[in-house]
């Protein structure tokens, strides 16, 4: 069947739109040997017992919890890490045939020649993990294990165990324990000699901090990210259905090589605006309506977290403007305040400086919870909402590697005008990086984008 001659105009429109594709190899074995040398540095002699996530209940693809991955690399399902500090060696676990490996699109190196593969010391059979277990809690040495949940995907930890406390272990119906509190009781009782440690803060600011090879494909995952807000905000437009611009945020992040989305797309308006993370897409624009888009792909395992506000008609309305350019300034004021050695408290003294300066103070109360962190919202790294051991709070000293949102917001929920500018910025050794830079910020910008045809009215024009 020919294509009709409008269609393929759309599909090559579509190319154009969307046309950059990025790639980024795993890391090499050195990062994840260096990674574990951090951990063995943290216990001393002791030993760290990580869980590999298991294999899924459902017909779902198998996806490694992010510590696990952190320091091994190794996606594969029911494996097991032992991390001996005393020894300066790494043990990995786990049983798979080729056949199964292949079916899962597992590398079959891994299976074949597992040590020279993962560059981890020893690779053993799923079976001997208790014989280790049994053989460490003997000798009388800390066993580190981690007392919070994985994370799978969109999961973070520390949200994840608040969820599970309260619709299961605290449930008067139901009453069990997280899979690795549960891990740590079998310890306890099976070892009655052994201390047991909670290694998750180990573990997480050992994560806080990304390495350069972390970076890199935290760039690529921003770039695809801003190539996916661009596409949705130029299809948007009045009698557009939110969950049609859901659907091309998806594709656009899928196509250039996103292995899922960091968290569910994000689209507030109307009313909406009063629920911070809506994600029903129930409405159809309407001409006066304000839009918060807020998107990013799972890119490599790695997350990054992007916010971009506009008009549904295209252009701002004085009121929505007004709201904008306030929320904006404040943004750009924190992003040229990060740099090494600086606090968020003192950022936030910034922040509340250039207010006063430009007759803003009407707005210090929405602005209060940006002063008091400088705009800091979060970390970000293999989760969105990355976990950290320690965190300073507005006394947190920023460091080389220290990735996190800046998340710039001001409502006026009465009007139905929700503002949320929010990029994902790294800290450097001389400054800052905005890895999320490229979406339209200004005003001007935001309207000129949104002058183009999307995706969405290719294809409309193509299949006519």
């Amino acid at each position: 069947m020919k294509l009709h001659i409008r269609a393929a105009s759309a599909v090559v429109g579509i190319a154009l739109l969307v046309s950059t594709t990025f790639s980024a190899g795993a890391f090499d074995r050195a990062e994840y040997a260096a990674r574990r040398s951090r951990l063995m540095e943290q216990i001393g002699d002791g030993a760290a017992v990580v869980l590999g996530a298991p294999t899924p209940a459902s017909d779902n693809a198998f996806r490694q919890g992010h510590d696990f991955f952190y320091l091994t690399g190794v996606e594969i399902p029911d494996a097991f890490l032992v991390v001996d500090g005393l020894r300066k060696e790494s043990v990995l676990f786990f049983t798979m045939s080729e056949a199964a490996a292949d079916g899962e699109a597992i590398p079959l190196d891994l299976i074949r020649a597992p040590a020279a593969y993962t560059g981890i010391e020893r690779v053993v059979p799923a079976d001997q993990f208790s014989a280790q277990l049994a053989g460490l809690a003997s000798r009388g040495r800390p066993l580190y294990t981690m007392f919070k949940p994985e994370e799978l995907g969109r999961e973070n930890s520390n949200e994840k165990f608040n969820a599970l406390q309260k619709s299961m272990t605290l449930s008067p119906w139901d009453g069990r324990l997280t899979r690795e509190l549960q891990f740590v009781r079998q310890l306890r009782e099976r070892f009655p000699q052994a201390d047991v440690r909670d290694s998750s803060a180990i573990v997480w600011n050992l994560r806080k901090y990304k390495s350069p090879a972390e970076l890199a494909v935290m760039r690529q995952a921003a770039r695809l990210g801003v190539q996916a807000h661009k596409a949705l905000i130029a299809s948007a437009r009045p009698n557009i259905t939110e969950r049609a611009l859901a659907a091309v945020f998806e594709f656009v992040c899928k196509k250039d090589g996103a292995q899922d989305l960091a968290y569910d797309t994000i689209i507030m308006s109307g009313k909406n605006h009063a629920y911070g993370h809506y994600h029903q897409y129930d409405r159809v624009l309407n001409d006066g309506d304000f839009v918060i888009l807020d998107a990013a792909p799972d890119y490599e395992n790695y997350h990054v977290d992007i916010s971009t506000s506009f008009p549904a008609s295209g252009t701002f309305s004085p009121r929505q403007k007004e709201l904008y350019e306030a929320a904006l300034g404040v943004h750009e004021v924190c992003i040229r305040s990060y740099r090494p050695g600086v606090t968020f408290r003192e950022i936030g003294q910034t922040v509340e400086a250039h207010l006063k300066a430009k007759g803003l103070e009407r707005f210090a109360q929405d602005f209060r919870g940006i002063v008091r962190l400088g705009g800091y919202n979060h970390s970000i790294g293999l989760a969105t909402h990355d976990v950290m051991g320690t965190f300073a709070g507005p006394d947190e000293v920023l460091k080389p590697g220290f990735v996190f949102a800046c998340d710039i917001q001001l409502f006026r929920l009465g009007e139905q005008i929700g503002i949320r500018i929010e990029d994902t910025v790294a800290i450097t050794e001389t400054g800052h990086e905005v890895l999320s830079l490229g979406v339209p910020r200004t005003v001007a910008e935001v309207e000129a984008h949104m002058k183009q045809d999307g995706i969405l009215q290719l294809l409309e024009k193509g299949g006519k």
